[in-house]
């Protein structure tokens, strides 16, 4: 009993840390514009201002695939997801890759809700394909890019399919791991070898549902509160190394290289994984960039920013080792430029 009271008070703790956080970056972005007035260094106001514009832009879709993740820990039945998928691990990865279509949040808010799917039963592997393909392969993306680019130069249509093979070769190539659970750090790995939440307490299902409700309530603001407490520094500390990336990297370096076929894909994608724009209004941000850069520079910066930048890196770590993070960035990294370059030779 004591030990119940001790986690019941425990239980706002990470949630309230994580809103007055949110909050208080909301409350200095509306005030920035007075930092000018403070006598602070531009390069100071400007890293202030972009790390903020990034957390702001992500903290909806963080708290949204948190919100998901805990639907999906807490109240769907152990397994229930795995119930529609094929049994054949290849249709299996390739049906897992198109779940963003039915969780529509950006690359922020699909690390808690991977960090879900894994604790409810999904494989590493398979977890992993999702955090991928779901960025690029939802409605709210596909829609965005089309707005922005149509069908020409076949940018929208490159980073499709190239979002969709990526993600499920690098699913491929993690499955033949003799120890998946290895690619995880050791406290999320612990986490996924518990036992079921208390919603799902098979000891429980004779009793009253009266009684069930509280403890699934509990367990879920539990849970909200305790990823929150995980996911929201990292994407604080991530905000900020780009911020910090975006202010001292000069960008007429990178735009110089826009004419070239080869140099152009690598400075899109040094540019997408510098600037971590949310993968649901890249396409706006990259577009002004169209009449500089070859349309493979463009497509590889929209596939591989929208699954690997360094405030994603930071989020994904709460989750895998370093090394799994250094073999997922390189493999996007090499897919990625392949396909801008396919584009910009055969396109």
């Amino acid at each position: 009993m004591r030990g119940d009271r001790v986690g019941a008070r425990r239980i706002p703790t990470g949630l309230i840390l994580g809103v007055v956080l949110v909050a208080l970056a909301f409350t200095v972005r509306a005030v920035s514009p007075a930092f000018a007035g403070w006598g602070l260094p531009d390069r100071t106001q400007d890293t202030i201002t972009l790390a903020l514009s990034v957390i702001i832009e992500s903290a909806p879709f963080v708290f949204l695939g948190i919100l998901l993740s805990t639907v999906v820990q807490v109240w769907l039945p152990h397994g229930f997801l795995l119930r529609f998928l094929p049994r054949q691990p290849l249709l299996r990865r390739a049906a897992i890759s198109l779940l963003g279509m039915f969780f529509p949040v950006c690359e922020c808010g699909n690390v808690p809700l991977a960090r879900g799917f894994m604790v409810g039963g999904f494989t590493v592997p398979e977890s992993i394909t999702f955090l991928l393909a779901a960025p690029i392969l939802n409605p709210i993306t596909i829609i965005t890019t089309h707005q922005a680019f149509g069908f020409g130069d076949g940018i929208l249509i490159t980073r499709i399919v190239a979002g969709f093979i990526i993600a499920n070769v690098i699913g491929w190539l993690f499955s033949r791991h003799p120890n998946p659970d290895s690619l995880l750090t050791p406290s999320f790995a612990a986490s996924c070898a518990r036992p079921e939440p208390a919603g799902h307490d098979h000891d429980h299902d004779h009793g009253p549902q009266r009684g069930r409700t509280p403890s699934r309530i509990h367990t879920s603001v539990d849970l909200f509160a305790r990823e929150t407490a995980v996911i929201m520094p990292a994407l604080f500390i991530g905000s900020l190394v780009a911020a910090l990336t975006q202010v001292f990297v000069p960008r007429s370096v990178l735009l110089a290289l826009g004419s070239n076929p080869v140099w152009s894909v690598l400075a899109m994608m040094a540019l997408a994984f510098i600037v971590a724009v949310c993968s649901n209004v890249d396409a706006f941000f990259v577009l002004s960039f169209g009449s500089t850069f070859m349309p493979g520079g463009i497509a590889a910066f929209l596939t591989f920013g929208a699954m690997i930048d360094v405030k994603m890196l930071a989020l994904m770590r709460t989750t895998f080792s370093t090394r799994t993070l250094v073999q997922i960035t390189a493999l996007v990294a090499l897919m990625s430029a392949a396909a801008g370059l396919l584009l910009n030779y055969v396109g």
